[in-house]
């Protein structure tokens, strides 16, 4: 039974972690990276579709990203989602592709940008200390239960918080490299 409650804190302390790793690609640093548009919506035939499932989006140069709609007829839809999102970029349009120059980040922006890391960072801790509270909360209700002794309780709560340290030392270290990318020049 505590194997049990392990491995589904196990599965979504996991996800807390993947989903951080998600927030912190799409966020913009100094280099052109797919990750920062591939989950822009788009409006495509009344469907807001992501964008990665429109288009071919690679990087030519560390600088510029070029996104080539497998439809045409959808550049202007693509230009207008980019330009309602927050990056702040603005697309540059021939026609067939669409460039995307990413510019050198001011000193401001860093540290603005550094802010979100943090709030980003201290939202998936929360999220794994949530998950280790209703781990706990489970022990607890299979001691009441007589389905598991008190000392098994407490060795399963000493593995729950050994767990949870493991997983929020990984998301302060996936914070740090961030931190480190964006305040890169």
């Amino acid at each position: 039974m505590i194997d049990e409650v392990l491995a589904e804190a196990t599965e979504k302390m996991e996800k807390a972690v993947e989903a951080l790793q998600a927030d912190l690609r799409a966020l913009r640093t100094g280099r052109a990276s797919p990750a920062l548009v591939e989950r822009i919506k788009v409006d495509y035939y009344g469907t807001l579709t992501p964008l990665n499932q429109l288009a071919t989006i690679s990087v030519p140069e560390p600088r510029l990203l070029t996104i080539r709609p497998w439809d045409a007829s959808i550049l202007s839809a693509i230009e207008k989602a980019i330009l309602k999102s927050d990056l702040g970029l603005t697309p540059n349009n021939d026609g067939k592709i669409i460039r995307l120059v990413i510019p050198r980040l001011n000193e401001e922006r860093r540290q603005e940008l550094v802010k979100v890391v943090n709030k980003r960072v201290e939202e998936a801790r929360v999220a794994v200390r949530n998950i280790r509270r209703s781990a706990i909360d489970d022990l607890r209700e299979l001691e009441k239960e007589k389905i598991i002794s008190e000392d098994d309780f407490h060795k399963g709560r000493d593995k729950v918080q050994e767990l949870t340290d493991q997983f929020i030392a990984r998301i302060d270290e996936l914070g740090k490299l961030k931190e480190k990318e964006i305040l890169e020049i």
